[in-house]
């Protein structure tokens, strides 16, 4: 079992940042792949970005390559998304999500957090 915890949203203007975290609770958060989805009002869930569980590998959604970098810390249980140059159409719900399986989208994840709110001013 893994729990996770999301902070780290909040307002910013556009072309500002934000590094948002997720905490993970258990003991095996290393042999999990993680990813960051969000969800804007009145869109479906989307696909952010992914990690490998040992960071090697990312993978990153067009519309944010470039601008945001996933990592994370296997000693600390903790994977952050760090958002650059922020725009409004980033303005969503940001989860983290865990999964025994390497892939992209939202289907197969094993574990989510609740979200933390992210909302970029014009």
């Amino acid at each position: 079992q893994v729990q996770l915890v999301e902070s780290g949203g909040g307002l910013v203007q556009a072309g500002g940042s934000l590094r948002l975290s997720c905490a993970a609770s258990g003991r095996t958060f290393s042999s999990y792949h993680m990813g960051w989805f969000r969800q804007a009002p009145g869109k479906e869930r989307e696909s952010v970005a992914a990690i490998t569980w040992g960071g090697g590998s990312t993978h990153y959604a067009d519309s944010v390559k470039g601008r945001f970098t996933i990592s994370r810390d296997n000693y600390k249980n903790t994977v952050y998304l760090q958002m650059n140059s922020l725009k409004p159409e980033d303005t969503a719900v940001y989860y983290c999500a865990a999964s025994s399986k390497w892939g992209w989208g939202t289907n197969g994840m094993d574990y989510w957090g609740k979200g933390t709110l992210v909302i970029v001013s014009s």
